[in-house]
């Protein structure tokens, strides 16, 4: 038998999606078919009003502000969730391109905000619950060393950047390598907290997108030269659609998913394999 997700008084159980972009905003119009969505971002106008559309739409929705870097934010975010009856679906989608930041603040919004957040809800998960932390076909492209890995196998640690830089060095610490970095690091955290997940009867997964034709990738090709090398190869010849991952999104909360947990689902059309195949 399938748990029954905690119903809100509204009647719907909880979605909460962090991340208010173009994808952000593809995941929560797709949870907002079935669920109620509390939508959170660092962005507050641009919650509110993305929320004030779901709601246009015929959805019901909740802005929150939530800065993924800060600790007393995302204990706001877990205590909105607590008195709105919990959650069913967690999915955390903000991130940083390489192009949008540092090689700290990277790792902050990457991979330390999306452990906190996970860590904070994880109390208020109930059996049949699901949290979808996505992260990116680069983390399938490369391999963290063992001692990356022992730092990042820590992600809500402070110094999580402070001990990676220095591991790096000054000339490896770059945003690039903070991006591949925190998404490896994702898949990492699904794995290692598989099991506390389920002993609430809840599970946790991440998702690896590849080439999506979203608002803020559309820019990429003339900043990156290698993106549109490695879109060249792709097995498909085309960039996924955000609707795609809304796809995925959907099937990994649902029941038919019910035994997926600790690992993570690559949408990518077959371009790493493309990339790392002989």
């Amino acid at each position: 038998m399938n748990p029954t997700p905690p119903i809100t008084r509204s009647g719907l159980p909880n979605a909460v999606v962090v991340g208010a972009g173009g994808l952000g905003m593809a995941i929560a119009r797709r949870m907002a078919q079935q669920h109620r969505v509390i939508l959170a971002d660092i962005d507050e106008t641009l919650a509110l009003r993305q929320a004030a559309a779901l709601v246009d739409e015929g959805g019901e929705a909740l802005a929150v502000h939530c800065d993924v870097t800060d600790a007393a934010s995302i204990a706001r975010l877990a205590g909105i969730v607590d008195e709105n009856g919990g959650f069913h679906a967690l999915v955390h989608v903000a991130g940083l391109s390489i192009a949008a930041g540092d090689f700290g603040a990277i790792l902050k919004v990457n991979l330390r905000g999306p452990a906190l957040v996970a860590a904070s809800l994880l109390p208020l998960a109930s059996p049949g619950s699901c949290a979808v932390l996505i992260s990116s076909m680069a983390a399938h492209l490369s391999q963290p060393d063992a001692l990356a890995r022992q730092i990042l196998s820590e992600p809500t640690r402070p110094d999580l950047t402070d001990l990676l830089a220095e591991h790096l060095g000054p000339d490896g610490a770059t945003p690039a390598a903070a991006y591949a970095l925190s998404k490896s690091g994702l898949l990492m955290l699904a794995r290692h907290k598989a099991a506390e997940w389920g002993q609430r009867g809840a599970r946790i997964v991440s998702l690896s997108p590849g080439m999506i034709a979203t608002p803020m990738g559309r820019g990429a090709y003339a900043e990156s030269p290698n993106k549109a090398r490695m879109f060249a190869r792709s097995p498909l010849q085309r960039e996924g659609a955000m609707h795609e991952i809304a796809d995925a999104v959907e099937f990994l909360i649902s029941p038919r998913a019910a035994f997926i947990s600790g690992t993570d689902l690559l949408v990518d059309g077959g371009l790493s394999a493309a990339l790392t195949s002989p």
